[in-house]
């Protein structure tokens, strides 16, 4: 695991609970030591400071999906709309703000471990012209592959498993993200207006309805 936090008592704090709980992790106080660091030796998860000297948070992440679908959980002071649909398009899986509690940012590493080994189960989900195969992370629409960062595709995922059946916002927050706290809905409702718009242009794909007042389901096109 690589941690990369300028703050070094944030980064202190953070590896005293990770080495509590067995994890083996680098820590990095700046943006260019975090690339280094991930190119050197690839790790299983990254936990990425939004404000960093020398490349910022935004920045790294971006690199770091132009090479590596490796899981991202951002940590963030700024906790608007727009900074958090920034850092989930750029391919983050999830987010903390700060101030946060030690104990939340392991819960979110388990959780977002956990659905990374999910989702290599060796199997095929068909849903009309959507194909998912989830033993090689592939998204397809009549053959034609639709990219969709990891925690897009265990949306996707859940909703396919079940079509037609409306998930609430709470069950998918368990289901996608494997978490269970208020800011965690508006993550989802990001990833589902990403992946309406990843998969529109592709003409028979199924559509990520949604039911007011209740949540969310995924529909055949007509």
């Amino acid at each position: 695991m690589l941690v990369i936090e300028d703050d070094a008592k944030t980064r202190e704090t953070i590896a005293l609970y990770l080495a509590r709980e067995g994890f083996q992790f680098t820590g990095v106080a700046d943006g260019p030591s975090g690339l280094a660091a991930a190119r050197a030796k690839p790790p299983d998860l990254v936990v990425l400071d939004l404000m960093l000297p020398g490349l910022d948070g935004l920045a790294v992440c971006r690199e770091l999906r132009r090479v590596s679908a490796v899981p991202i959980i951002m940590l963030t002071a700024r906790t608007t709309d727009e900074d958090v649909r920034r850092g989930l398009d750029l391919g983050a899986d999830d987010y903390v703000a700060k101030p946060f509690s030690p104990r939340t940012l392991v819960a979110r590493i388990r959780a977002v471990l956990r659905r990374t080994h999910d989702d290599v189960a060796q199997k095929e989900i068909a849903v009309g012209s959507l194909l998912i195969d989830r033993a090689r992370h592939v998204v397809t629409v009549r053959g034609a592959e639709v990219p969709l960062t990891r925690t897009e595709f265990r949306l996707l995922t859940v909703l396919a498993e079940s079509p037609g059946r409306v998930f609430s916002r709470t069950l998918l927050v368990e289901r996608v993200l494997g978490i269970d706290t208020d800011t965690a809905e508006r993550t989802i409702d990001a990833h589902v207006m990403k992946v309406r718009r990843k998969l529109q242009p592709h003409a028979g794909a199924p559509v990520l309805a949604t039911v007011f007042g209740v949540g969310y389901r995924l529909e055949s096109p007509a």
